[in-house]
C-alpha cells in the first residue's frame, strides 16, 4: 500500500447500474437516520451514525462506503476500492436519489416547526 504512487487515476470500472440501488438505499438510511437524531435531539448522533454505518455495511451490496464523500477519494485510488472516473456519475445521481427521498420522508415525519 506504501509503494503506490499518491496521484494516480481509478482504472476499476464498476457497474453503476448494478450498483446504484444499494448506494440509494445506503444514502436515504443514512441521511434518515441524521434527520431523525436532529429532530430528536438528545446527543445520539454519533451513536446513531455509527450504528447505522455498522448496520448498512450488512445490509447493502455498496456497503455503506460509496458516499458522495468518499466518491472523490475512489476516483484518485486505482486499488479494489476505486472507481473509474466513467462510473463515478452513476453513483452519485443514485446517491442523490437517495438524498431527495430522504428529505422528502424526513419532511413528512418530522415536519419543521
Amino acid at each position: 500500500m506504501f509503494e503506490l504512487p499518491v496521484w494516480q487515476v481509478s482504472l476499476n470500472v464498476r457497474a453503476a447500474r448494478a450498483n446504484g440501488s444499494p448506494n440509494a438505499v445506503a444514502t436515504f438510511g443514512l441521511l434518515l437516520t441524521i434527520f431523525g437524531c436532529i429532530a430528536r435531539g438528545g446527543g445520539r448522533d454519533a451513536f446513531a451514525v455509527g450504528l447505522y454505518i455498522t448496520s448498512a455495511y450488512w445490509f447493502t451490496a455498496s456497503t455503506s462506503f460509496r458516499q458522495p464523500g468518499r466518491d472523490h477519494r475512489a476516483l484518485a485510488s486505482d486499488t479494489f476500492a476505486g472507481i473509474a472516473p466513467s462510473a463515478a456519475p452513476g453513483f452519485i445521481l443514485a446517491q442523490f436519489a437517495g438524498m431527495l427521498a430522504a428529505v422528502w420522508l424526513a419532511r413528512w415525519l418530522w415536519p419543521p416547526s
